[in-house]
């Protein structure tokens, strides 16, 4: 089945400028409405303004295609089958959404920590603490990703703030479940073309189970977001702009007031190549997620149900969740007692 875009009015997400929270009220006000707007109705918006430089975008990128051009042999030398923090390179085809193979091959990275081990007692999703594998014959990469992370985690910091004094809401509200244990996310992603049976589900329709993902995407396109009309649309690239995407934990917090919006990517056709950088923006792992307390919480419509993604109060456990349903092989090799309990 073709997962092809139906095409309405939906040309472009909202369009947020993020400096002008620094421009005085009258602009920070203008901000917050369409913050606001964007949040509630759509779930998915481009973040203009934030503050990250052409110049650094480019040098994260140029590591990201020098990885991927690396000979196969010195890639799958940091498999993530070989840790049990899920962390490493995944081969195409490798990792599963809704039960089914995405045809792209990508680097997970996480903040650079000592392996937590659980204890006894201790739940199960401390082992998603832990080192990252770096490739050996590229030791600028290192420092290019973990810059990105400190520099993508003060734009989501700020982003959050003007969120949730956008919708009325203490804007420190959530400062403490972050802190300096955060449980930040960045994956280097490449979509090599269509796959040679036919299937093109670059990553199939899912929803993000954090708090913020800001996504870079290269001019290639291919990812859609589900809008009012229940169709997938595509999101056109917008030069210098992150997609940002609300996750789970927020539509929870807020009883359904702010949306978490199912979307995908499309791979590109033939062997034309698509690079991406998602960066997922998520608290602790032991956070337990209070509800927001906010001026609109009245109107709010209640969660979305789906009885096949259950949601849990502890961060982490959602996380490893989905970790263990989408990477079966990490899954079956380190924590085969954990997949047959969840069983």
């Amino acid at each position: 089945m073709s997962l092809s875009t139906s095409h309405s009015n939906f040309s472009q997400l909202p369009v947020i400028d993020l400096s002008a929270a620094d421009r005085g009220p009258a602009a920070r006000g203008e901000l917050h409405a369409r913050l606001h707007s964007a949040a509630h109705d759509v779930g998915f918006f481009q973040l203009t303004g934030h503050g990250v430089s052409q110049d650094e975008t480019d040098a994260l990128m140029t590591a990201m295609r020098d990885f991927f051009a690396l000979p196969e042999a010195d890639r799958l030398a940091i498999d993530n089958i070989n840790s049990p923090h899920f962390r490493g390179y995944t081969r195409i085809g490798d990792e599963h959404t809704g039960g089914s193979r995405d045809w792209r091959d990508q680097l997970d990275i996480g903040a650079e920590r000592p392996a937590h081990i659980p204890g006894p007692g201790q739940p199960a999703y401390w082992w998603l603490e832990g080192p990252n594998q770096w490739p050996a014959a590229l030791p600028g990469l290192r420092a290019a990703a973990l810059d990105w992370i400190d520099r993508l985690s003060a734009v989501a910091h700020k982003l959050l703030h003007e969120l949730l004094a956008a919708i009325g809401a203490p804007p420190d509200f959530y400062d403490d479940i972050f802190g300096d244990r955060a449980h930040l996310h960045l994956k280097l992603v490449r979509y090599p073309g269509s796959a040679g049976d036919g299937a093109d589900q670059g990553v199939g329709a899912h929803k993000d189970y954090g708090f913020l993902t800001l996504l870079h995407q290269d001019r290639i396109g291919g990812l859609q977001v589900q809008r009012e009309d229940g169709a997938f649309h595509d999101v056109p690239p917008l030069p210098g702009a992150f997609v940002v995407n609300l996750g789970e934990l927020l539509e929870v917090a807020t009883d359904g007031y702010l949306l978490a919006t199912n979307h995908r990517v499309v791979s590109p056709p033939g062997a034309t190549e698509r690079y991406s950088v998602p960066f997922f923006f998520n608290p602790r792992l032991d956070a337990r997620v209070a509800p927001l307390p906010f001026p609109y919480a009245a109107a709010a419509p209640g969660v979305t149900a789906d009885p096949a993604n259950p949601l849990f109060a502890e961060y982490g456990r959602n996380e490893l969740k989905g970790k263990l349903r989408a990477h079966p092989q990490v899954a079956a090799r380190h924590h085969a007692e954990l997949v047959e309990r969840a069983a």
